[in-house]
């Protein structure tokens, strides 16, 4: 991406993280409005029931939070930060989980993929964006 000018990369930037945040605001509010049953419980207790459409919320809160960055992502770094490593750590949970009990669902294995790859992919992209921008900005002083 070095042959990019840095505006057009910032925006590149900015329309990946619109893209990918449809992700988790996509399950969140699914997962919300239809808990447990989701996810092929449909005879699941309560508590599953209510436990599913919590995380769910936060996986909402967390796409939603990825937007916010959205404007002025360049400026953004210890958000993006912290919103991947609460990703990333969730992935590892989930891949724990794989490995202890049993391979989940093709959609599972999507969201795994995107906890692991693609979320730490776009902080690491934020953070060389921001330290080229704020570079540059240096040597225009």
């Amino acid at each position: 991406m070095s042959a990019l000018t840095p505006n057009l990369e910032r925006r590149l930037l900015q329309m990946t993280i619109a893209v990918a945040g449809l992700v988790p605001v996509g399950a969140g509010l699914t997962g919300g409005l239809f808990g447990a049953s989701l996810i092929d419980q449909t005879g699941a207790g309560v508590s599953l029931d209510s436990h599913v459409r919590y995380l769910s919320g936060l996986l909402l809160g967390i796409g939603l939070a990825y937007w916010q960055t959205i404007p002025t992502i360049e400026q953004k770094t210890d958000r993006v930060r912290l919103l991947t490593a609460i990703v990333f750590l969730g992935g590892v949970m989930r891949l724990i989980g794989i490995w202890t009990h049993a391979a989940p669902g093709p959609a599972m294995f999507f969201g795994l993929g995107m906890e692991l790859v693609v979320t730490p992919a776009i902080c690491l992209w934020q953070g060389r964006l921001a330290t080229n921008l704020s570079d540059r900005s240096r040597e225009t002083r």
